[in-house]
Parts: structure tokens; C-alpha cells; sequence
């Protein structure tokens, strides 16, 4: 059982906590001392989610070493120091089995690319990256084109983690067909439509954890879950909604399909349709404020208990804005702790790393 979330704060010790440099203490990270590094949720369950540990540990700045390490039959843990910018525009980066993609502090991005998961791909960690910028001008719609940040079919154990996603088309994050056991913890998804998709799949197979992310000038999908056999959903933020005039497709988080959704804990911020759910799905909602929000909010169905999947502990409602604003995206303490073992920096550019 993984215990797993950041710990109960008020929303002024959220907000003012410092921690000093060299704390073994884990919670600047968004975490409890001893699980920031560790997959926490549904990712924890079936043998865990470990990425590239044990592998060598590499350094990327370009494009091709990325690609050449993400691909690679054996496992690695791959840092990203600076900003790559994938060719062509749109490019898909294909990331294999046991594989940990982390960004160095602040400063890992992957600009107008995509992070592809073919099916069957396991045991995959991403956290503490900047995907952005895919987007094409005037195409608020995206339906010609197929750029996400990232995008896995029918895969498993998967923990996507402190990311930000923005301006990407159409997809900042696809988890699709028949993914399981995968958690999304603490990123920041910015400025985009359709911002989080889960399902394109008829069978009922997902386990999903969703828990301490922000949505911020995000206009839908936030997430949609399409026939999830359970989605649970905490302590997430949800601010600043894009276009709140459609009446229709501007919404938060939707229980579609045969979904069974759990709700808790979360704050929703002038949101127009903060959660709602098909007649054929099943959504429970519990301890979430909600302030100046307008349209559906759906609660129906017994859904499922997470407890009885694995342990977490749940942050107020009150302190998520400022938990989840502090918290959530790239943080500057992760990533460093990694020593390369095959690094293809130079000594000069590592050590500025």
C-alpha cells in the first residue's frame, strides 16, 4: 500500500512552509517525507510502477539522445537538462518499457513534440517536465492534427507526475484504450481545449488515480473519463476556465460511458460545469468547495470505495489552492538527486546542470 498525497495543510501553512536545502523532508516536493519518489495510487498496485531504476542514468539535450535512450530495450533513468525542440513539428518521441524521463530542476522541456506509449509499454515514470507548444495558430479545434504531450495506448503502470502541459494540439494528455493501473499526480495542465482524455475504448478496464493536479485556462476535458472501471479524483484545483460561454463543451470533470468516478476534496474556481456524469456512469462526490460555479453538478450511483484499493490521505479542500499552486508542475529539487552514469553532456554543461 502506497501512502500517497501531500499532507494536511491549512491553507496559510501551504502556503508559507519552507524547507530548508538538504531536508530529508519530501514535502516541497508535493509529498510526505519518504514517497516523493516512489508511484503512489493505482500506479503502486500490481507490482508497482519503478520506471528505469536500476538502469544507467543518462543526460539529454538533444532531440536525438532522447529518443535513442527513451527507445532503448533496457531500462534508464534519462534527465533532460534545457529545452529540446522536436523536428518536424509534431514529432512523436516513442518511449519503451521501464523507462524514467525526468526533467533536471526546472529546466527540461520538450517543446512542439509529443511522448508516444505504443501498446503494451510498462513501467514508465514521467514527472518534472515542461511539454508545450505544439499548438497550431488558429487551429483552436485540432481535429487535422494528432500532436499531444503525451499519448499511450493499452498500456500499463504508468505514473505521469509534476508536469506542465500547455498550449498543445489536441491532446495534452491521451491515456487511451484499454490503459491501466496508471496515476497523474501534481501537474499543471495550462491553456489548452481539450486538455485530459481518458478511454476511446469500449471495455471497461482503466484504474486511474488523479490527485493534487491544476487546471488552469483549460477548457475541456478536465478530465473526460470514458468507461474507466474506477477513477478517483482528489484534492485537485480548477481555475480560470477557457471559453466559459459554450454552454455545452466547457466543463471539468465528466463520468462518461460506464465510468464509475469519486470525487473528493477538490476545489473548482468560477467553473461552468464543475463535474458531471451519463446516465449510464456512476459519479460520488464528497468534500469538494465549489465557488461560482454555474451548470451540472451530477452525483448519482455508489461508484466504488478507493480504500478499498490502497491507502492516501486526503488535504482540506480549503488548502488545495494554495497546496496545488505551490506544489504542482516542475519543481527546482527534482531531478538533481540522480547521478549520471553515462552522461552525454560535457563536464562543463553538467555541471551548470
Amino acid at each position: 500500500m502506497a501512502a500517497l498525497g501531500p499532507g494536511a495543510l491549512t491553507p496559510a501553512e501551504a502556503a508559507s512552509e519552507t524547507i530548508s536545502e538538504g531536508t530529508s523532508e519530501a514535502v516541497s516536493e508535493g509529498y510526505p517525507a519518504g514517497s516523493a519518489d516512489t508511484a503512489h495510487g493505482f500506479a503502486s498496485l500490481e507490482g508497482g510502477t519503478t520506471g528505469g531504476a536500476g538502469g544507467e542514468v543518462v543526460t539529454v539535450t538533444t532531440q536525438a539522445d532522447l529518443e535513442r535512450y527513451a527507445a532503448a530495450e533496457e531500462p534508464y533513468v534519462i534527465r533532460v537538462a534545457g529545452a529540446i525542440t522536436a523536428e518536424p513539428f509534431g514529432a512523436n518521441i516513442a518511449v519503451a518499457p521501464d523507462k524514467t524521463i525526468i526533467g533536471v530542476g526546472t529546466t527540461g522541456e520538450l517543446v512542439q513534440g509529443e511522448l508516444h506509449l505504443a501498446p503494451g509499454t510498462h513501467n514508465v515514470i514521467i514527472r518534472n517536465l515542461t511539454i508545450r507548444d505544439s499548438y497550431v495558430e488558429g487551429d483552436w479545434d485540432c481535429k487535422d492534427t494528432d500532436f499531444d504531450g503525451i499519448q499511450m495506448d493499452t498500456v500499463h503502470h504508468v505514473w505521469i507526475d509534476h508536469n506542465r502541459f500547455s498550449r498543445i494540439c489536441d491532446g495534452q494528455l491521451d491515456i487511451r484504450k484499454d490503459s491501466e493501473y496508471v496515476t497523474v499526480s501534481s501537474n499543471r495542465f495550462e491553456d489548452n481545449n481539450k486538455t485530459f482524455g481518458i478511454g476511446w475504448t469500449p471495455n471497461v478496464k482503466t484504474q486511474i488515480t488523479i490527485d493534487h493536479n491544476w487546471f488552469r485556462g483549460t477548457k475541456q476535458r478536465n478530465p473526460s473519463a470514458d468507461n474507466c472501471a474506477y477513477a478517483h479524483l482528489y484534492n485537485n484545483y480548477m481555475t480560470a476556465q477557457a471559453d466559459p460561454g459554450d454552454p455545452v463543451w466547457t466543463y471539468g470533470n465528466w463520468s462518461r460511458g460506464a465510468t464509475r468516478m469519486v470525487i473528493e476534496n477538490s476545489y473548482y474556481d468560477g467553473v461552468q460545469h464543475p463535474y458531471q456524469a451519463d446516465a449510464t456512469a456512476e459519479l460520488v462526490q464528497r468534500g469538494s468547495i465549489l465557488r461560482n460555479t454555474t451548470g451540472r453538478h451530477d452525483a448519482w450511483g455508489a461508484a466504488f470505495e478507493p480504500r478499498d484499493f490502497y491507502a492516501y490521505r486526503l488535504d482540506p479542500a480549503a488548502a488545495v489552492p494554495a497546496l496545488v499552486s505551490r506544489f504542482s508542475g516542475p519543481q527546482q529539487r527534482l531531478g538533481h538527486h540522480f547521478t549520471a552514469t553515462q552522461p552525454s553532456l560535457d563536464p562543463e554543461e553538467e555541471s551548470r546542470s
